[in-house]
């Protein structure tokens, strides 16, 4: 090899040289620009992260104290239930009381069967008024044509005169408050065949 190959030899390294360094500089800065980016994401992502953590905890709270407060209504809305219930039993038998004592003064009374009827009679006359205040009417019942709805119909017999399907004979009174039916009339309903026929 001549001196002047040896001469440029050389240089060409010396010229590389500074090209290397560039280049591994360049490659850094783009691995650290890289990892800055990476940086920045994660730091987004955690703060998106805490943020949903924060609102996830917030609205399980919430849910909580939702949930809470049901509870607490739904048990407030039964214990005034049976307050009320209550009450109006204690109203009801407040109204009886007197009937009851009656009853006991029957029991103890020493009379005639004719007497003690007409005790009877005035007790019965007595539960009668009490029902009434409570809005407790009888279900008419004789005379009237059987309705299923108000009636229980014990025994058909046939009655040529008495109208067909009428109520000629109440076993037990049926009650209602207004237009609820607490029980039914137990009765006995005609049947007519003179009617039937024609």
């Amino acid at each position: 090899m001549s001196k002047e190959t040896l001469k440029a030899a050389p240089e060409v390294e010396t010229k590389t040289e500074p090209q290397a360094a560039s280049n591994g500089r360049a490659a850094e800065s783009a691995e650290e620009a890289k990892a800055g980016e990476e940086a920045s994401a994660k730091a987004v992502l955690q703060e998106e992260c805490d943020h949903l953590k924060a609102e996830r905890d917030s609205l399980l709270d919430r849910m909580a104290r939702l949930q809470a407060e049901f509870e607490n209504a739904r048990k407030r809305e039964a214990r005034e239930r049976t307050e009320f219930r209550d009450f109006a039993v204690a109203g009801a038998v407040e109204l009886f009381l007197p009937v009851l004592d009656n009853f006991h003064l029957a029991l103890k009374a020493t009379g005639s069967a004719e007497q003690m009827r007409a005790g009877v009679e005035l007790i019965v006359k007595q539960m009668e008024e009490v029902l009434k205040t409570l809005n407790v009417q009888p279900v008419e019942a004789v005379g009237t044509e059987f309705d299923p709805r108000m009636h229980e119909a014990i025994e058909m017999v046939e009655k040529p005169d008495v109208p067909d399907h009428q109520v000629f004979e109440e076993v037990r009174r049926g009650y209602r408050i207004k237009d609820r039916l607490l029980r039914p009339a137990m009765v006995r309903v005609a049947s007519n065949p003179h009617q039937k026929e024609a």
